[in-house]
């Protein structure tokens, strides 16, 4: 963050999805300390209440509802809210996710699939076009979705059905930017390799504790999106793939 603008965002409205804990919490909190308004959702509402709380000490704008990104009406209807009461959508961040024990096509059934898919990739979209409309009114507009290494090469260790939604969303990062860059709106896909977040205990082998440290944390990314989020919107960058500098724990 620049030392002579400390609020970079200022004026800015953000949303991001997925902010009960970990990834979703650091980036809403990264942006509220830029100095955008922030709106956020998630599916648990103790977790929100938390993260509300952490937002709140930026001294910024906030809004935040229980929502299931699955739920296009839901969706529609919290995107509609931070229409109205802010006035604008500068950035919206895709960042809901999850994944499940049964990853290999040997144990994966058809709930499994429906639930990865409904959430990692029907949610991006579901999102995504709730807010064209305002940011296309406005010419302006940046998309940060969040997908994995394992949306570009495929992973054992992620599961058939994560691997498949990850990839989609890269897939549909794309495509926002070949049809809307006439509208002024930019679309960046970020693929992360191991985070520390709580996603990693749905692995059939979780990662020892001690591996946490050495592995990306949710505030890098946090850091990443404010970054993107400050460029000039002649330009933008399509695609990022964030590493952790240790590869011992490294599984794609």
């Amino acid at each position: 963050m620049s030392s002579t603008n400390p609020r970079p965002l200022a004026g800015k409205v953000a949303l991001v999805t997925g902010a009960t804990s970990g990834t979703g919490r650091a980036i809403a909190i990264a942006l509220a300390e830029a100095g955008a308004a922030v709106s956020f959702c998630g599916r648990r509402a103790s977790r929100l209440e938390e993260t509300a709380a952490a937002v709140r000490e930026q001294g910024v704008p906030l809004r935040y509802h229980v929502v299931d990104v699955a739920d296009p009406e839901a969706v529609q209807a919290w995107v509609d809210d931070a229409q109205t009461a802010f006035g604008r959508i500068d950035v919206l961040v895709n960042n809901a996710g999850t994944n499940a024990r049964q990853r290999f096509w040997k144990d994966t059934d058809r709930n499994n699939w429906n639930e990865i898919i409904s959430t990692n990739l029907s949610g991006v979209f579901y999102c995504t076009q709730a807010v064209l409309p305002t940011m296309r009114a406005q010419h302006d507009g940046l998309i940060v979705n969040i997908s994995s290494v394992a949306g570009i090469l495929p992973s054992l260790v992620s599961g058939v059905a994560y691997c498949a939604s990850k990839h989609g969303v890269v897939s549909l990062t794309q495509s926002v930017n070949l049809e809307e860059w006439q509208n002024g709106i930019r679309a960046t896909v970020i693929c992360p390799a191991e985070m520390a977040t709580e996603i990693l205990t749905k692995r059939p082998n979780p990662p020892p504790p001690e591996s946490y440290p050495h592995m990306i944390q949710p505030e890098d990314l946090g850091s990443t999106i404010v970054f993107l989020a400050t460029l000039p919107s002649r330009i933008f960058i399509e695609q990022i793939v964030i590493r952790p500098t240790a590869r011992e724990f490294s599984h794609a």
